[in-house]
This record gives structure tokens, C-alpha cells and sequence, in this order.
């Protein structure tokens, strides 16, 4: 099986880092800083406009109809961009939220007792009960509680501590986001309350974890090329830092983190393997925030200031590791998955399938 990208994923890479370069740049990036966050909803269209939401569903219903492997290329990219907003949220309602596809409407998703990013912002919440939107929506964010974000980009809400009685937006066997013809409402009352279920059950929970562990692999790689461009460029001792051997070995560190967590990310999203996409989190977790990290100590003392990029990667390594499929569950599912144990009652690996296939090539 031939594992190097195709003609084909190395351009659409290649042209969504231009596209990425052209609607958020460094400027944009911290303008948005500034504005605590806020999404821009015209960058959201733009998005849409390109197929990043819509990249995975068939051509017949108006998306692109690529697969898993290319969709890991475009949230590294995002990653590598610093790319704010609920990007996997939306991606996987793409199809079942109304407007998801084509960047009209931001969806977010609550994750059990979790913070939920962009709530304020959001048109539609995936929840254990399935999509919220009007109505149940409103309930839902006016329960929820505002919290302080260590990611300057990515507002945080506490989701309700109580169930919160709505209507379901779709029902998410359903609903179709692009039919010809409107989803049929959901008429019951449901119990909307987070820490009932995650936001993700089955293949999409797995699917949520491996876009993640990509957007973290774009971020591993950025810093690891912030921290050789100043190595290079900045003088001490009238020599390039880059010269000396200590910071030679945190570079060399650096890309030693980076390549297996990429390998590792390509293969889960060639095979779909639960335990692989698990193995790929853990690697590009930690490949996100230790290269974070050392960037920051080859910046030295402006590494610290705000005026510096490097802290973003930081907060947001941080907060992604965080969410969704955490290093601690995703070390419990590969323990039980070699062990030939099953995952302890009322774990996350508790709501995992077995192996599934998501073909592909990377």
C-alpha cells in the first residue's frame, strides 16, 4: 500500500494553506484576539465556500466527496493556522444541521459536563440527545454559565447543571442538512442536559478525536517551524542560537514529536481503527504542547509576552488535549485493547464500536 500523498491531497493542502494565508493571516488572527475570540461569520462562509464543512459528503448532496485522510490535511492546516472556532463540531454536522455544509450556521458541541466553546455564537449544539437549535437552544444557553478561557480564541461556556427541557433540532437518523426536502420535526420534549452522554456516539466520536489530533498535529509543526526559523535568526555570543548544541537537540526534539504523530494520524485516518486514532491523539497531544513549550524556551524571554504567537499554541495545545478523546481515556482504550480487556464500566471507551474501516488513501 503506497502511503505517500497523491498529486491531488498534496494540492488540496497546498491550496488550503493559501487559502488559510489569504482570510487569516497574522493580522486577522490577532484582531480576533483582540475581539475575545468572536468568530468571524464572513471567515466561517469563506470556509464553507471552500468545501471545508461539506468536504466529506457526496457530490449528490451538493459536497465534495472526499474522504477521511483528505479531511485530516485541511484541520491540519487549520491547526497550523490557529484557526479559531467549533471547526470539528461543524464539520461532522455537515449533512445533519441545516446550513453546516455551507458555513451559514456555526455548530458547536456540548460534551458531557465539559466546557462547550462558542456557545453564544452557535446556531445549532450537538448533544447526547442530538442536534438543539431554536427553542431548546435558547434554553440551553441562557442555563449555561460564561467561565474564563485559557485560549484567548476560544470562548467557554459551563454547560447547564440541570437537564433543560426543548425541542431537538433534527433527528439526527434524519435530518440531511441538504435534501431535497425538509427533515421532519422533532416533536417530543427531550432532557438536553450534557453530562447525560458525550456529543459523539460510535464512528463520529472517533472521527471527532482523529480531527482533533490533526488540528494538533498542524500546531506541532508550526511551532517546530517558529522555534528553527528564530534559532537561526537570532545572535548570541556573535552566533546564531541554532548553533549551539542545546538548542539543536530541542529542534531535533521537536521534529522527532512531529513525524510519528503525523504518521500515526495518516494511518487511523487510512484505517479508521479506533485504537489507532486513539494511539494518534496521545502522540499529537503530546507532540502540540511539548513543542509548544520548547519553542517558547528557544524564544527565550519574549517568548513569554504577549506579542509573541507562541503562547497561543500553547493555550490552545492545552485545551485541545483537554476535549474529546483526553490522553487518560485514550490510554485506558489502548490498554484495553491490547490487554483484550473490556474498557472499564462507565469509561469513555465504554461508547467506542469495534473496528471500522474508513478507507482512504494518505
Amino acid at each position: 500500500m503506497d502511503f505517500q500523498l497523491s498529486d491531488d491531497q498534496r494540492a488540496l493542502r497546498s491550496g488550503m494553506r493559501d487559502l488559510l494565508g489569504a482570510v487569516f493571516d497574522r493580522d486577522r488572527m490577532r484582531a480576533a484576539v483582540e475581539r475575545g475570540g468572536a468568530l468571524d461569520r464572513a471567515l466561517w462562509r469563506e470556509l464553507g465556500a471552500a468545501g471545508f464543512f461539506a468536504l466529506r459528503l457526496p457530490e449528490e448532496d451538493g459536497g465534495v466527496g472526499l474522504g477521511l485522510p483528505e479531511a485530516v490535511l485541511l484541520f491540519e492546516e487549520a491547526g497550523r493556522a490557529l484557526l479559531p472556532g467549533p471547526l470539528v463540531a461543524t464539520h461532522l454536522a455537515a449533512g445533519r444541521v441545516k446550513g453546516a455544509a455551507e458555513g451559514a450556521a456555526v455548530v458547536t458541541a456540548a460534551d458531557g459536563d465539559r466546557p462547550v466553546a462558542h456557545l453564544a455564537e452557535a446556531d445549532a449544539v450537538l448533544a447526547g440527545g442530538g442536534p438543539l437549535d431554536g427553542e431548546a437552544l435558547r434554553a440551553y444557553v441562557a442555563a449555561a454559565r460564561p467561565v474564563r478561557s485559557m485560549d484567548p480564541l476560544t470562548p467557554l461556556h459551563l454547560p447547564p447543571p440541570e437537564p433543560v427541557a426543548g425541542r431537538a433540532a433534527f433527528a439526527p437518523e434524519r435530518a440531511t442538512g441538504c435534501a431535497a426536502s425538509a427533515p421532519e420535526r422533532v416533536v417530543e420534549l427531550v432532557a438536553s442536559a450534557p453530562g447525560r452522554a458525550p456529543a459523539y456516539a460510535g464512528r463520529l466520536r472517533y472521527e471527532a478525536a482523529l480531527l482533533s489530533a490533526a488540528e494538533q498535529l498542524g500546531s506541532a509543526a508550526r511551532t517546530a517551524d517558529l522555534a528553527v526559523q528564530h534559532a537561526r535568526e537570532r545572535q548570541q555570543f556573535g552566533a546564531p542560537i541554532g548553533s549551539f548544541q542545546a538548542v539543536k537537540h530541542l529542534c531535533a526534539d521537536m521534529l522527532a514529536r512531529t513525524e510519528p504523530a503525523r504518521a500515526a494520524v495518516y494511518a487511523a485516518a487510512v484505517t479508521g481503527d479506533p485504537l489507532e486514532i486513539a494511539a494518534a491523539k496521545l502522540l499529537a497531544d503530546e507532540a502540540a504542547v511539548r513543542n509548544a513549550r520548547d519553542c517558547l524556551q528557544i524564544h527565550g524571554g519574549m517568548g513569554f509576552t504577549w506579542e509573541a504567537d507562541v503562547h497561543l499554541h500553547l493555550k490552545r495545545a492545552w485545551l485541545r488535549g483537554a476535549t474529546g478523546l483526553t490522553g487518560a481515556e485514550a490510554e485506558e482504550e489502548l490498554a484495553a485493547g491490547l490487554g483484550g480487556a473490556p474498557p472499564r464500566s462507565g469509561s469513555s471507551a465504554a461508547h467506542g464500536p469495534g473496528r471500522s474501516q474508513a478507507g482512504g488513501r494518505a
